[in-house]
């Protein structure tokens, strides 16, 4: 019997929802993810529908992926990049980075859509030096069989291997379902556990419907497997899991409750690196608060 979790939404300002999926009580992470927002659809009226002031992250990747849109990011590395649909950022915060992210108008696209994971970095990897990665469409490697195209976003799977750079063991891939395709049967290696959600439309998976919002969980080693209902839009993810306790507190993550603590004073002093352009910066949240 397989087991899943349903994201709840969260207003995060000027009612732009998302769902948050991971972290949940049911499920603190997948292999490495311990964070899934999948933010829209909403319509694109302004182009400012998303804007995510300067804000810092310790000890993480974030992964965006867009379905609709563009979204405009901006870091304390220097680095501005449109990201579109069917490409990808990959982020390192490592040690501290400071970034903004601000969906724009283009007449192309009537809603904007998306994925945001985090990736914890490995205890050894915490404080390394920051770094972003910019993946356009063609960059992405494609696996295509009977009705299903899979484009793999991070890891290896399939005989595929991501150009991303990544420093757990870990697999992320978009998946689109059309409606006639085969039943999937995919074999998981041994030390890898691995989770789908549904982004659109359903699938079935052992005799159950599955819609959005659901993300369905497979054991390490398990076969992951799914039929559509409809035409769909999945997102896959998984890896080996984490070995040590990461502890999340609103942007941050680590294994030490120290780091933590002193990236909260960091940010409250206004000693992490600016982003060029953004003169705003989202306050650090009381006790009590969670990630953006």
């Amino acid at each position: 019997m397989v087991k899943s979790i349903i994201g709840h939404t969260k207003d995060l300002g000027d009612n732009f929802h998302i769902r948050r999926v991971l972290p949940a009580l049911e499920k603190r992470s997948v292999g490495p993810f311990v964070f899934f927002d999948h933010f829209g659809p909403v319509p694109i009226v302004t182009g400012q529908e998303l804007v995510v002031r300067a804000h810092p992250h310790i000890g993480l990747a974030t992964i965006t992926f867009l379905y609709d849109g563009i979204i405009l990011h901006r870091d304390s590395l220097g680095v501005e990049e449109k990201i579109q649909p069917n490409e990808t950022n990959w982020m390192i915060a490592g040690h501290g980075i400071v970034h903004s992210e601000r969906s724009l108008f283009d007449k192309k696209y009537e809603i904007l859509e998306g994925i945001q994971t985090w990736v914890a970095l490995p205890k050894d990897k915490e404080d390394i030096e920051p770094s972003f990665q910019h993946l356009s469409e063609s960059e992405i490697p494609v696996y295509k069989e009977n009705g299903i195209t899979l484009r793999l976003l991070g890891g290896n799977f399939l005989n595929l291997s991501s150009p991303a750079i990544v420093h757990s063991a870990l697999l992320y891939a978009d998946i689109h379902v059309e409606k006639d395709a085969s039943q999937v049967e995919w074999q998981l290696p041994e030390s890898v556990e691995a989770a789908i959600y549904v982004s659109r439309g359903s699938i079935e998976v052992e005799e159950s419907a599955y819609g959005v919002g659901s993300m369905i969980l497979f054991e390490k080693g398990s076969k992951i497997t799914f039929k559509p209902q409809q035409e769909s839009r999945l997102m896959l993810l998984g890896g080996e899991p984490l070995t040590e306790r990461h502890i999340l507190y609103w942007n941050f993550v680590s294994t030490s409750q120290e780091k933590i603590d002193q990236a909260k004073v960091r940010w409250e002093k206004d000693e992490f690196p600016k982003v060029i352009h953004e003169t705003e910066r989202i306050p650090l949240p009381p006790p009590i608060g969670g990630a953006h």
